[in-house]
């Protein structure tokens, strides 16, 4: 069956079908792999439900849950198992045992063929397009040995490839050597993973171990199980958005500023503000978030160091009133937790922003980036796709990147100012018995840029950028020399 010749089998879950390039291949056999807990009843039961809303039966053939334990698992998602076709475990020892007074079912009493033929008689009997078998591990129990294992599988799979029935069989995966039977019986194999970091939530991630025939999106996606079901977030790959950018530049209305940048930052890039605590980073992603919405330009915070109140407290405090424009939509921040939020989540937010028509992305901070990224290793790589995907929408990234230490050496957990276009560099230095702060432009790709270090002034009154700092020398080190005239500099007392 080649990918032209059918139309994908929906599974209910729209990150996941977006993996699988559309959906599942229909009438075929699929492994559901993972521990216990990893969401993979849910995920079955949104793969019946789907089927029930395009007009499909179902049937759930339930070897290791009660139908009331199922109910409850729907009923937590506000679903309703109506519609769907259940065969449970004390169903089907009512059959089979000779025992009328036994009410318990022991794997070991009933043999493989007798608990498969009374399976195979309620697919008869539905006739459903849709089928899941809850679990495989009751059926392995009951095989006792891999070959007639193997043979269970093939029968089923020969029964119902003739029934135009596509079939998910659930597994526990703690051991992933056992499974090499049914994975090597299965159309295609998905494993569920629940991953448990030293601090802050558990992360989800699944991945496609094989789909026949299908271009599927490979690597591990992160999934989320909420009320109302499995969210799944697909792995960015900028290369699939590739288009030509807009061109254009975004100006801070601080004309220091943007004399500083050649005329202000380019549409489109990916642009890195550095520097230790209380230089003003913030301040500036927030004068540049306030330009952009007075263009009619739609922009996305978002916080991790920050609550959305203490932002838009400081953000008064400089003389820069955001409330018309939250109000409005045209500026949204969002709040960040990083013991809660996983990195593909992230990047699944400012990728839905992005498309709406955002323009302007601002990621504070990249530290707290990274400790949404227990991986360290792996935050080159997902900024670089973010960035490259922001890029062919023609949205602009405004990335803040807090450095340990306040004077003399710093630096940053992770560098990663080869991957901005732009990169801007503030500093604290001290002159006069006073503690001020200066900026520099370190790195411009797409143009000319000032090579001067320039005093800037943080106050109610708003930002303000002074006169290079000629007279000075060692200020990035944050202990000059200072051999000209003081009324050069700015009084702070005029903002």
């Amino acid at each position: 069956m080649s990918a032209a010749s059918f139309t994908p089998c929906l599974t209910g879950i729209e990150g996941l079908d977006h993996v699988l390039a559309g959906g599942l291949p229909p009438n075929r056999f699929y492994l559901i792999l993972g521990d216990p807990g990893v969401g993979k009843t849910t995920l079955s039961i949104q793969f019946l439900l789907e089927g029930k809303r395009q007009g499909e039966r179902t049937l759930y053939v339930t070897l290791s849950e009660t139908r009331d334990e199922l109910t409850e698992v729907a009923r937590s998602h506000g679903w309703s198992l109506e519609g769907i076709d259940i065969v449970e475990l004390s169903a089907i020892a009512q059959q089979l045992t000779e025992d009328s007074e036994s009410t318990l079912f022991h794997p070991s009493e009933i043999e493989l063929n007798e608990i498969t033929r009374v399976i195979l008689d309620e697919v008869e009997r539905v006739q459903p397009q849709r089928v899941v078998l809850d679990s495989l591990s009751e059926l392995r129990l009951l095989a006792g040995s891999a070959l007639r294992y193997r043979r269970q599988l093939l029968a089923l799979k020969q029964f119902f490839s003739g029934r135009k029935t596509t079939v998910l069989l659930l597994d526990d995966g703690v051991d992933v050597a056992r499974d090499l039977e049914a994975q090597s019986i299965a159309h295609g194999v998905v494993t569920l993973q629940n991953l448990a970091p030293d601090y802050g939530a558990e992360r989800r991630r699944l991945r496609i171990l094989k789909l026949r025939g299908v271009n599927f999106r490979g690597g591990y996606h992160d999934y989320l199980i909420r009320p109302g079901g499995i969210e799944v977030f697909p792995r960015l790959v900028a290369a699939e958005d590739r288009k030509p950018s807009h061109q254009g530049r975004l100006t801070s209305g601080v004309a220091g500023l943007d004399s500083l940048l050649g005329g202000g930052l380019d549409a489109g890039t990916s642009n890195l503000l550095i520097g230790p605590a209380g230089t003003g980073k913030s301040v500036i992603a927030t004068i540049y978030a306030l330009a952009a919405a007075k263009r009619g330009e739609r922009v996305e915070i978002f916080s991790f160091d920050e609550t959305r109140a203490l932002f838009l407290a400081r953000a008064a405090f400089v003389g820069t009133d955001l409330t018309t424009y939250i109000e409005n939509g045209t500026i949204r921040v969002t709040q960040i937790d990083p013991a809660e939020v996983s990195p593909g989540e992230l990047a699944h937010r400012v990728r839905n922003q992005v498309r709406e028509g955002v323009r302007l992305v601002i990621i504070d901070s990249l530290n707290g980036y990274l400790a949404a990224m227990p991986e360290e290793h792996h935050l080159t790589l997902h900024l670089h796709e973010l960035c490259s995907f922001c890029s062919a929408h023609s949205a602009t990234m405004l990335m803040l990147g807090e450095q340990t230490g306040l004077i003399g050496h710093m630096q940053m957990p992770i560098d990663l100012t080869y991957l901005a276009d732009t990169v801007i560099l503030l500093r604290h230095f001290e002159a006069q018995g006073e503690l001020r702060q200066a900026i520099s432009v370190m790195k411009k790709r797409s143009g000319a840029h000032e090579r001067f270090i320039r005093e800037m002034s943080v106050s109610q009154h708003g930002v303000r950028v002074g006169e290079p700092l000629s007279d000075f020398h060692g200020v990035l080190s944050g202990t000059p020399f200072f051999h000209g005239d003081p009324s050069k500099m700015i009084n702070k007392r005029d903002g």
